[in-house]
């Protein structure tokens, strides 16, 4: 049987979405397939959020920006939007049963010393992590439940 796949989306693919996917990646372990992409990619994943990534041990170097058309003839299970426009350009995949909204602030537009900035990516970051750890939680328990 194949793995479900959850696509994280947000507008420019280079931070908010990839801190998504690699988290929720570590998070669901073989229970789902993970996958970022974006409306409008930047072409690139921000060093920092590589950066505050590998604080927590996760290594996202070999992800990449991705614009969502990519997916449009995957089998999408679930959409999870992390960003307001990237929620309301989000086409409806094939196959989609599932649709999450669950918006945070852009790190990227981040100002100050470099410190500063890894700071407001480190605050994202740990909301992120609450919110697909706790996602992911849910999904196991739900497979558990199934199981029964």
């Amino acid at each position: 049987m194949k793995k479900p796949l959850i696509l994280i989306l947000c507008t420019g693919n280079s931070c908010r979405s990839h801190l998504a996917e690699a988290i929720l990646r570590r998070a669901v372990g073989d229970l789902a397939e993970v996958a970022s992409a974006g409306s409008k990619p930047a072409g690139y994943v921000h060093p920092v959020a590589l950066e505050v990534l590998k604080e927590i041990g996760l290594d996202a170097s070999h992800h990449r920006s991705k614009h969502l058309a990519e997916f449009l003839n995957s089998q999408v299970d679930t959409v999870i939007t992390v960003c307001g426009n990237a929620d309301q350009v989000c086409p409806a995949f094939p196959g989609q049963m599932n649709r999450h909204h669950w918006g945070f602030s852009d790190p990227a537009h981040a100002t100050g010393t470099p410190e500063e900035i890894r700071q407001q990516f480190r605050k994202v970051r740990d909301e992120i992590r609450l919110v697909f750890e706790a996602y992911a939680a849910g999904l196991k328990e739900g497979r558990a439940l199934a199981s029964l």
